[in-house]
């Protein structure tokens, strides 16, 4: 699949998700087989681009290119400059939030809430798109609920408008993340447009992700929540995609070293403090299918330095590992 002058190889693509997809986890995926990382949404008002939280975001220094950056917004004039600053700052694609169902993005007026108005959709996708020489790509989802499902309208909206790619998650705004996605109106939107479409939504196997690329003809497959502490989720898709065939497990020794890594990572990135506190979901997240779960997060979430979490974790995997070597 090309987004512009980019080719993205392999076709499976770290969705953007607020307060995980940022920079180190961005890298971690990329490392493990994601052909493209794109960030936790930045705000367009500019008047927040000097905090520190704005600033982490739009730091891409060291990241692998193509850099995709998601912005989120409103008004057509402001998203633009935040496009142009954003560009400015090293991203290579931008991409447009039009699928977060977060009530505090909707009330706004962002997000999801903006397929509610066509005519807006238009101008804000034609003023980015002026707006900047790199390619813009949007996100959205199949609609604002049941009764209102109009992705198919925004993809010719989004097409004729010069949008490089569009992602289409396969629920409603009012579904949040409830229910089963749905793929006919990904497939139908793919069938409706000649630009790149990605595939969003319960793709969490290998085995899920070829059904979706052959049931929808989508170009590629966009992973959210599944990458959530299974960062190696993207090499097994792209292995299965190219093979058919399914990678084992990582090993409980491969698990800990990507743990730790992602830590040090966390901790540099962050600063002591924040990194810590920031690491802890994380943590959670890589036990959440496993049975130690909450004897490991008992352990870890003591630690109260990065110093302290970086060992509590190598000596819990340790002695995980022991265990399953006597077991076996």
């Amino acid at each position: 699949m090309r987004i512009g002058p980019y080719l993205i190889e392999p076709n499976v693509v770290l969705a953007p998700m607020a307060g995980v997809t940022d920079k180190p986890f961005r890298l971690l995926c990329k490392q493990l087989g994601a052909g493209l990382a794109v960030s936790e949404m930045t705000t367009s008002d500019p008047r927040f681009w000097t905090t520190r939280k704005s600033m982490t975001r739009m730091d891409h220094i060291g990241e692998p290119a193509p850099v995709s950056v998601q912005i989120a917004g409103t008004i057509p004039e402001v998203l633009a400059e935040a496009a142009r600053h954003n560009v400015e700052h090293g991203a290579q694609i931008i991409d447009i939030n039009m699928g977060c169902p977060a009530k505090k993005v909707c009330n706004a007026w962002a997000g999801s809430a903006l397929m509610q108005d066509e005519a807006l959709v238009a101008r804000i996708l034609s003023a980015v798109v002026q707006a900047v020489q790199v390619p813009v790509t949007l996100k959205i989802r199949t609609g604002w609920d049941r009764e209102h499902r109009n992705a198919l309208a925004i993809a010719r909206i989004a097409e004729d408008c010069g949008i490089a790619a569009l992602a289409v998650h396969g629920r409603t705004r009012d579904q949040q993340y409830t229910g089963c996605a749905e793929y006919d109106t990904i497939a139908a939107v793919k069938s409706s447009v000649r630009i790149p479409v990605l595939a969003n939504g319960d793709i969490d196997t290998p085995q899920r992700a070829k059904f979706v690329l052959d049931y929808t003809g989508a170009d590629a497959v966009m992973i959210g929540r599944a990458a959530q502490g299974r960062p190696w989720i993207f090499r097994e898709i792209a292995h299965y995609l190219a093979t058919g065939e399914l990678l084992p497990e990582p090993s409980i020794t491969e698990i800990s070293g990507v743990l730790l890594g992602h830590l040090d990572a966390l901790h540099a990135f962050y600063g002591e403090e924040a990194g810590v506190r920031i690491a802890r979901k994380h943590l959670g997240w890589y036990a959440k299918d496993r049975a130690e779960n909450a004897a490991f997060r008992a352990v870890v979430n003591r630690a109260v330095t990065a110093v302290d979490q970086v060992r509590l974790t190598a000596e819990y995997f340790d002695r995980l590992a022991l265990d399953w070597a006597v077991a076996a």
